[in-house]
């Protein structure tokens, strides 16, 4: 479930998805679903992670294999003196011996290695998640930080539109021509302002190259909606989801694993029988004859107490480091859901009340400044109170989407959100 549902990380939620593009896989604008997609193709995390699920499979079969036999040939009473001289007197011995493992120690082993190759496979499943939610986190922070430089564009393009009337203003005695300058001032610092942004976003672009497996950016630009935000479920419901997170639940399969191994341990003692069968050749008589031999070991003095305690505290250790990791997570949750929850108040304040309200002042002085009502100082400050509210709704609206990806990919599944229409 978690890895059919972990591509829409991020997409369905925050509907950031953009239009279909037709064509090659480097296209000119990027969408969440073409960055995601190339992401996981590209992870080196993932390539890691999938090496570690074919080392334990190694590890699987190398624990169920048996134990090879042991061919041994012997001489006696050979080489010494008297009728021992040279190898008339020899007895020669050709015998195979095989140690028989009892006490299910081979099952105890195929059982550990197993849970290996789960352990693995879980631990891939987290990268994924991780993987994707990395992304679309970079993502957003690409799409955000272009929307800012298109409302500085827009500021800037505000205040040159002033240019033509300021000069007609001057020309007929309305107004100084220092004006002029304060207006020239005004636009540069609104540039120095955007150039300061773009070099942001350059930084952004090439950090979500990286994710996508390149050392430059290959996209133009990015696309999708920052626009639609929602309202999300208790946070008891999101604590609940994270039990289903990978990190969480490879820890079933941790404790198997650990557990197999103290019951190797605690088998260790137990002694295997070896049995052999040879052959013997009396050189002095040219008779022969059948040797078999049985031995086991006798655990006087090992009996492997060291490493059944140290595998008994092993295992009473994997409790205590899931408990840790799910501590780790909910505070991370925590922090992500609590900037959800203050960026849709937040929003909620520059929608109803700081935007329609700094839009309409900065029609009316602006309209009221053509009549000579206001002066150039209170339209460039309508001006920049609207492009710090819009600016203020952008980078609410980013932490907003950033919080969704953060908690998707901790829950493993889209972030349900009840819908509101884009403002």
């Amino acid at each position: 479930m978690l890895v059919r549902t972990a591509m829409r990380l991020a997409c369905a939620a925050t509907l950031l998805v953009g239009p279909w593009l037709a064509g090659p896989s480097y296209s000119q604008t990027l969408t969440m679903r073409d960055a995601l997609a190339r992401a996981v193709a590209a992870s080196p995390r993932l390539t890691a992670a999938e090496r570690d699920i074919g080392i334990a499979t190694g590890q699987r079969i190398q624990a169920g294999t048996l134990l090879n036999p042991d061919l041994s040939y012997e001489q006696d009473d050979s080489f010494g003196t008297g009728k021992y001289r040279g190898t008339k007197s020899a007895e020669t011995t050709l015998q195979i011996s095989q140690i028989f493992e009892w006490f299910g120690k081979r099952d105890a082993r195929i059982a550990a290695g197993q849970a290996g190759v789960e352990v693995a496979a879980i631990q891939r499943t987290a990268v994924r998640l991780e993987v994707l939610s990395e992304t679309a986190i970079a993502f957003l922070n690409v799409l955000g930080t272009q929307r800012r430089i298109q409302i500085l564009d827009e500021q800037v393009a505000a205040i040159d539109k002033l240019t033509p009337l300021l000069q007609r203003r001057v020309e007929a005695g309305a107004s100084s021509p220092a004006e002029t300058g304060r207006a020239e001032v005004a636009s540069a610092l609104v540039k120095a302002d955007r150039e300061r942004v773009r070099a942001t976003l350059a930084s952004a672009r090439r950090e979500l190259a990286v994710l996508l497996g390149d050392t430059t950016p290959k996209f133009a630009s990015v696309s999708g909606r920052l626009d639609a935000a929602g309202r999300p479920p208790t946070f008891q419901s999101v604590v609940a989801a994270i039990d289903a997170n990978p990190q969480l639940v490879r820890w079933t399969a941790v404790y198997a694993q650990r557990n197999a191994e103290l019951l190797i341990a605690r088998l260790k003692p137990y002694p295997d029988v070896q049995l052999s069968a040879g052959w013997r050749h009396f050189n002095e008589t040219n008779d022969d004859a059948v040797r078999l031999t049985l031995s086991v070991p006798i655990p006087v003095f090992d009996q492997n107490q060291g490493n059944v305690l140290s595998a008994q505290e092993n295992l009473a250790k994997a409790s205590a480091e899931r408990q840790a990791n799910r501590n780790t997570l909910i505070v991370v949750a925590g922090r992500a859901y609590d900037s959800l929850q203050g960026s849709l108040r937040e929003l909620g304040i520059l929608r109803d009340t700081a935007i329609p309200k700094a839009q309409q002042a900065a029609d009316a002085i602006a309209e009221g400044y053509g009549q000579g009502r206001f002066t150039l100082l209170e339209v460039l400050d309508a001006q920049a109170n609207l492009t710090q509210a819009r600016l203020r709704e952008q980078e609410a609206l980013q932490n907003f989407h950033i919080a969704i990806a953060t908690i998707e990919g901790l829950i493993g599944n889209p972030f349900s959100l009840a819908r509101e229409s884009a403002r």
